[in-house]
């Protein structure tokens, strides 16, 4: 594809099949098709019958061609010369103009060969694309001079009468170079998704019958084990099955902070351990892996297309015939009222060249490359360009507790021991009888108490009151205070009492710990204009607790998945525009109700599913800078239709009306589509 009206072209051809739904983004040079039960055959055939050529996607590539980078080296050392002979006249001779001829002639023929090409393959189908406009304009200029050097003195134009050999090298070294700057832009524009891509992992050391053998990453496959030495990339997703350290994520989700895994912790591909040997079993390779279902959430939604790149699309498909009827105006219009056949000539030659298309088709997709780019490396991914739309509009972020402004991690908050029991032996006794439960609240206990030789048997779980064992030959139970036969503390976090042979032992608060970047994220998002309400599963004082540390004035408690829904539709009803954020099973139909549905990366795969907004890292902090990242790339992208629509609008006219000549008009065109390409550029520096 060349331009914006190719890949219109393209889209309407693959669109007209049945069944089929495309989108195709002249910036990546990629077609997105939905085509159930359609050959992927006919679908290549219908790009070729449409005169372009198609091919199935195996890795990102934007290449700068040779070819173009030669061709327009070549282009300008000829067309130098021929701007200078024909500008300064001091530096003419006679027979000048034969030399400029014989310079200008092989940059027409073979340094615009691409548009003229171009133009003669959409004409055979019976279209017109911006190469049309520039292989016109650009013949018509060599071909008036060519006249007018053979045969002027015979058809009464003189030897006065301006030669546009200047005008038709220039233009074309002007178009080539832009269009070589905007490949090259646009690689960059890219290079973040290609970057991701090219994180994994490439060889890995297998433990294969207790030997340790070096295989390609490529090779392995689930149920594999491999060992992960400090400083290597770990080569798939996986758990540890033994060994601790501390893994460096940054490159999925942005954070410098290396995380602590140990036996039983999931492990991303990509990621590097930074400590201690990890021994990890494989479960999910190549196109599973979490680094490539990724680089697949970026990828889509860098092909996708906004409303307002839409409404530039509609207008570029019928903007070329347009501009063409626009230049014939120009020509007839300057000869009726101004009789010069030189002055005809020039404004509808300027009109031609100055109307270019790119700037209207690059406007979105340049902006997404970027933007979700950026995204990528910040442990933002953004589904697509309505995400964007829908940020601009949300008033109000409603925040699940569990797991989003909290850790999810249950800790020990305060200990209670009964007049007479040592806080040891109160927690000696808990984490004895807890140790055979799979509770977070017993885990948490655990976790806390330093490790005894208690001797523990006939472990027992009591469903919704708590847990009893035989710990150093006495019953010891841990659970709610009323099974217990404890009185129970006052307090917002979870109490867990405890009991010997009958006797109260004390009790124990557990708490989900708050993330450190809850209340800084709250403070962010008012900043946006967004009002934080909290809701919770969990009890009214738990949720209360968490919603005055963060600064969260409503919130509501023991609100069920089905309640969580009803919540953001109550809201969507009365008016208000939502975001969810959230990270669990119980989350998914609220995130998918909402108008932006945020999920925290640690969370489930169908939190992940139901959103348009993935946070990897799931620090809430991170939201609000997806937030304002989404609505900085759909400001960008609002600023490049802008320019490129007022380009157009005020540039024909000033070419029609013979203010603007070819020379300035070809530069202008190009520097259009580079000015485009280079403000979605700025988006790299997002912080």
């Amino acid at each position: 594809m060349t331009c914006a009206s190719c890949a219109n072209r393209i889209e309407r051809k693959l669109n007209r099949l049945d069944g089929v739904t495309a989108t195709v983004n002249y910036a990546t040079e990629k077609a997105q098709v939905r085509a159930p039960g359609v050959d992927t055959a006919l679908l290549i055939a219908t790009v070729e019958a449409a005169g372009y050529t198609a091919e199935l996607p195996v890795a990102d590539r934007t290449p700068v061609p040779d070819g173009l980078r030669r061709r327009l080296i070549i282009s300008a050392s000829l067309a130098v010369p021929v701007v200078l002979l024909s500008m300064i006249p001091s530096l003419q001779f006679p027979g000048w103009q034969w030399v400029t001829l014989a310079l200008t002639t092989p940059v027409v023929v073979w340094g615009a060969w691409p548009f003229h090409r171009a133009a003669a393959l959409n004409l055979r189908h019976g279209a017109a694309t911006m190469d049309t406009l520039v292989s016109v304009g650009v013949l018509a200029a060599y071909l008036w001079s060519l006249y007018g050097v053979t045969f002027g003195g015979s058809v009464g134009m003189g030897a006065g009468t301006h030669l546009y050999f200047e005008v038709a090298a220039a233009v074309t070294v002007f178009i080539l170079g832009g269009r070589y700057i905007e490949t090259r832009a646009k690689k960059q524009s890219g290079a973040a998704l290609a970057a991701l891509l090219e994180l994994g992992a490439k060889n890995a050391t297998l433990l294969r019958n207790g030997v340790e053998v070096g295989v390609p990453a490529a090779s392995l496959v689930p149920g594999d084990v491999i060992i992960v030495r400090p400083g290597e990339k770990i080569a798939a997703d996986g758990l540890v099955v033994d060994g601790s350290s501390a893994v460096d994520q940054s490159m999925l989700t942005g954070e410098s902070v290396p995380v602590e895994v140990t036996v039983g912790d999931r492990v991303v591909g990509a990621t590097v351990n930074a400590s201690g040997v990890l021994t990890v079993e494989v479960t999910r390779v190549g196109a599973d892996t979490e680094l490539a279902r990724l680089g697949r959430l970026v990828e889509a939604a860098q092909g996708g297309k906004a409303e307002a790149q839409r409404l530039a699309d509609r207008i570029s498909a019928i903007f070329v015939p347009v501009v063409i009827g626009l230049a014939l105006v120009a020509f007839v219009g300057w000869l009726l009222f101004d009789g010069s056949l030189e002055a005809a000539f020039t404004a509808g030659v300027a009109t031609l060249i100055i109307a270019c298309p790119c700037a209207l088709g690059l406007a979105t997709p340049t902006a997404l490359l970027v933007g979700t780019g950026r995204g990528s490396q910040l442990g933002i991914i953004i589904r697509g360009p309505e995400v964007l739309e829908q940020t601009r509009v949300v008033d109000t972020i409603v925040l699940d507790k569990t797991g989003t402004v909290t850790s999810g991690r249950m800790s020990v908050a305060a200990v209670h021991p009964s007049p007479g029991v040592s806080e040891r032996e109160l927690l000696i006794a808990a984490a004895a009888v807890e140790r055979g439960s799979e509770h977070p609240v017993g885990r948490a206990i655990v976790a806390h108490t330093a490790a005894s030789v208690a001797v523990v048997s006939g472990f027992r779980a009591h469903p919704g009151h708590g847990v009893e064992a035989t710990v150093d030959g006495s019953i010891v139970r841990a659970g709610r205070p009323e099974w217990v036969g404890i009185e129970a503390v006052d307090s917002a976090a979870t109490i867990v009492a405890v009991s010997r042979d009958g006797l109260p032992l004390g009790s124990i608060e557990v708490r989900d710990t708050l993330k450190p970047t809850s209340a800084q994220a709250v403070t962010a998002f008012r900043a946006l204009g967004l009002r934080p309400v909290l809701l919770s599963g969990d009890n009214d004082g738990a949720t209360s607790a968490v919603a005055a540390e963060v600064g969260i004035a409503e919130f509501h408690a023991a609100v069920t998945p089905q309640g969580k829904l009803e919540l953001i539709q109550g809201l969507q009803a009365a008016g208000h525009v939502v975001a969810m954020v959230g990270d669990g099973v119980n989350d998914a139909a609220a995130l998918a109700a909402a108008d932006l549905g945020i999920a925290m990366g640690g969370g489930t795969d169908a939190a992940i599913a139901a959103s348009d907004i993935t946070v990897v890292s799931g620090d809430l902090l991170v939201v609000a800078d997806a937030v304002r990242l989404s609505r900085r790339t759909l400001g960008v992208i609002r600023g490049n239709l802008f320019w490129a629509f007022a380009y157009n609008v005020a540039a024909i006219p000033l070419a029609m009306l013979g203010l603007l000549g070819p020379l300035v008009a070809g530069a202008a065109m190009a520097l259009s589509s580079v000015f485009v390409v280079t403000n979605s550029l700025r988006l790299r520096r997002f912080r």
